[in-house]
């Protein structure tokens, strides 16, 4: 299968013989770093290789649109509950620089104890199913083409059916998967003996896979009331589950420990988890770490999000950290947004390209106060361990709820998650293993009657699914009305009538999200602000964020609804638009003929950034072609600017217009057509304006020849003046 950049992903053809595909590569890869790399007119120190296909950060129009790459591997997760529509959030998400997707899996499958076939529909997450897989990583295949970099695609190996989903994950092609007894136990309440027995065997595969593994500990941060306080245990659960992992014969190197900052502002967070992160990484220096931001003080605000995201970045920046997750905010209102998902990437290489090279030039204090900090924080988890030995291991001290206790080790809250070794979900199912068991898998953990000492022990029975591909069983669908086939009928018919309807969560859902600032005390203007979205025409209104500006004066609203509107694309009066001049030709044409330009930013607007950009030859302006131009600078009135322009002989005036209250933009415009008139020179000059607030209709409409907006080049402009000369030529 492969992509075109101006196409759309069709899920039709990645369904197409998908019991016959194969996964091109198996095992996680990481991103290489190159020293002194050169992008553009920078030179990077932390960075990996470009991609082939890639939107760059909004600002990169300033500076080439070069688009650098972090050496850091960036997850996004996704978990819209159905894995058609996530297919296509990959596919964005990858071609702005993520290379980590992990899909969530549906609420309760911990619990169900085999494999799930075909493609159900989830709630809260995907329903990990053999076809859900294969079609993901045929698409995520097809994409890493696109975009020039490997894609680690990543699940759960945790619950019930944890060694079953871990041969799945291997046979298909799975890269990462969190997997750790403890979350099983502590937060899923599954046996304890079955949690470890199954680990083991699951830890045993994906070593032989060379998928990496993450662990569980954060969720302790995470679901901690004082999060800040339970961080001696996190690293004795990260000691728990990688002595474990290392005792089944997983590699150092296959090992991430799942890492959250304790705290968020307005808690001094720098101070708290800096030295958290530290303690961290020289307690477990073997291992890689992927960090995540703290969902536990995550509210609905976007910009509450993205700020305690950078700073939770920038620690990982000063502490060598692997993989940068990226939570969006969208956990704490609704299913994640496709372009939530974007933003979160966006802010972490964001972030990371603005701090390339830091720890070149700055590094942690290692003063007495931190150090005193960090070894603090390493003996409280030394006894914390001590204590659990003491107590007669971690069944005990589980069934004594030691963890998720509230206080700060060794003190105690009494408030810990408890859980009876002999209960729990599969309770009584562990049961001994028969001297002659032979084992369906050539990796297993334990005795095996099959042959061993050959190079695979499988051998002795002609191969299993791990090594012989055509032994696995594939099932399509068992569902007639629950099934991703199904689902796509109304996407396919919409997309062939050309049937266009907005959507965040899955196709063509029709949700929108409208912002109201509402200026009355909160309750009043809440239900304001709902009847205001009625009124606009949205369906079941709900508001997903609320910020009071003051308890008086008012407050914002961020209101998602349903707008039960379609647009179809023959309707819509879409022109192609004209393609600029090749460079040369421009030059050659201009060059000889000594065209005069008067240019300025008029009125009372003193932004020149825009104009300098689209004039002078250092931005890649018109002035490299051979246009003289007689740049007057800010605030200019409008007769100046057309006095120049008969003083010069100009051939073309460009005004910037940024500043727009009352429409003054507009003002300007209609002034600088009327007064051209009025002084008799208006058919020998063209006049061109450009700003934010700019179109190219709505200068028209204002009497000039041409607008431009966001996004213009100079070469745009040099083409239209070019054409427009030779156009007037011709007559």
């Amino acid at each position: 299968m492969k992509l075109s950049p101006d196409k759309k992903l069709d899920v039709s053809e990645v369904l197409k013989d998908l019991d016959q595909y194969r996964p091109k590569r198996k095992g996680w890869t990481w991103r290489t770093k190159i020293d002194n790399h050169e992008i553009g007119p920078f030179v990077y120190q932390d960075t990996s290789e470009n991609l082939s296909n890639s939107i760059p950060l909004p600002a990169a129009e300033y500076f080439a649109n070069i688009d650098p790459q972090s050496e850091m591997v960036i997850t996004t997760e996704i978990a819209s509950g159905r894995f058609e529509d996530d297919l296509r959030r990959m596919r964005m998400a990858a071609w702005h620089g993520a290379d980590h997707i992990m899909v969530i899996r549906t609420t309760g499958q911990s619990h169900i104890d085999g494999l799930i076939e075909g493609t159900p529909e989830g709630i809260g997450g995907i329903p990990v199913t053999r076809k859900q897989i294969r079609a993901t990583r045929k698409a995520l295949d097809a994409i890493e083409e696109e975009v020039g970099r490997p894609i680690n695609f990543h699940s759960y190996v945790s619950g019930v059916a944890g060694p079953e989903i871990a041969v799945m994950f291997a046979e298909e092609g799975v890269n990462g998967a969190h997997q750790d007894p403890q979350y099983n136990v502590l937060y899923r309440d599954i046996n304890m003996h079955r949690s470890f027995v199954d680990a083991a065997e699951s830890k045993k595969i994906m070593s032989d896979a060379g998928i990496l593994q993450l662990d569980g500990a954060h969720n302790a941060n995470a679901t901690a009331k004082e999060a800040w306080k339970v961080t001696p245990e996190l690293f004795v659960q990260h000691a728990v589950n990688t002595a474990y992992s290392r005792a089944v014969g997983m590699s150092a190197e296959q090992i991430a420990l799942s890492t959250v900052p304790p705290t968020a502002p307005p808690a001094p967070k720098l101070r708290l988890d800096l030295p958290y992160a530290v303690a961290l990484r020289e307690l477990f220096p073997d291992y890689k770490m992927r960090a995540q931001q703290n969902t536990r003080y995550m509210e609905a605000d976007m910009m509450e999000a993205t700020v305690s995201h950078v700073l939770d970045t920038m620690i990982s920046r000063l502490t060598q950290t692997d993989i940068q997750s990226t939570i969006t905010p969208d956990e704490g209102r609704n299913i994640p947004w496709h372009y939530n998902n974007v933003a979160g990437v966006n802010t972490a290489r964001q972030t990371l390209m603005g701090l390339d090279g830091l720890t070149d030039i700055l590094e942690v204090k290692q003063d007495d106060a931190m150090r005193a900090k960090v070894r603090e924080l390493k003996e409280r988890a030394v006894l914390f361990l001590e204590e659990i030995i003491a107590q007669g291991g971690y069944y005990a001290a589980v069934e004594a709820g030691q963890f998720v206790d509230q206080g700060y080790y060794p003190e105690r809250k009494g408030d810990g998650i408890k859980r009876d070794p002999h209960g729990g979900d599969g309770a009584g199912s562990v049961i001994a293993r028969a001297e002659d068991y032979g084992a369906p898998v050539c990796s297993h953990f334990g005795n095996n009657t099959y042959n061993q000492s050959q190079e695979k022990a499988c051998m002795s029975y002609g191969g299993c699914s791990l090594c012989d591909a055509d032994k696995i069983q594939y099932i399509d669908e068992l569902d007639d009305t629950d099934n991703v086939a199904t689902r796509l009928q109304h996407p396919l018919a919409d997309r062939a009538q050309g049937v266009l309807r907005p959507e965040v969560e899955k196709h063509g859902d029709g949700v929108v999200c409208v912002t109201l600032f509402v200026p009355e005390s909160p309750a009043v203007a809440e239900l304001a602000a709902l009847e205001m979205a009625r009124r606009m025409g949205l369906k079941n209104p709900e508001v997903i964020n609320k910020r009071i500006m003051h308890p008086a004066e008012g407050s914002l609203f961020e209101i998602k609804g349903v707008l039960e509107v379609t647009v179809r694309i023959k309707d819509l009066p879409v022109t192609e638009r004209e393609q600029p001049m090749a460079e040369p030709d421009i030059e050659a044409w201009v060059r000889p003929r000594n065209i005069h330009i008067v240019a300025a930013t008029v009125g009372e607007d003193e932004h020149s950034v825009g104009l300098h950009e689209i004039l002078d030859i250092k931005h890649g302006g018109i002035e490299k072609y051979g246009f003289v131009c007689h740049n007057l600078g800010t605030s200019v009135p409008i007769e100046t600017v057309l006095q120049h322009a008969q003083q010069t002989g100009a051939r073309a005036v460009l005004i910037s217009t940024i500043v727009t209250h009352a429409n003054v933009h507009q003002q300007h415009m209609r002034h600088l057509h009327e007064l051209a008139k009025q002084l008799g020179i208006r058919q020998q000059l063209i006049l061109v304006a450009g700003g934010t607030q700019v179109t190219d209709k709505l200068a028209r409409k204002c009497g000039l020849d041409a607008g431009f907006g966001r996004g213009t080049t100079g070469q745009d402009v040099a083409s239209f003046i070019v054409r427009k000369l030779q156009e007037t030529q011709a007559k």
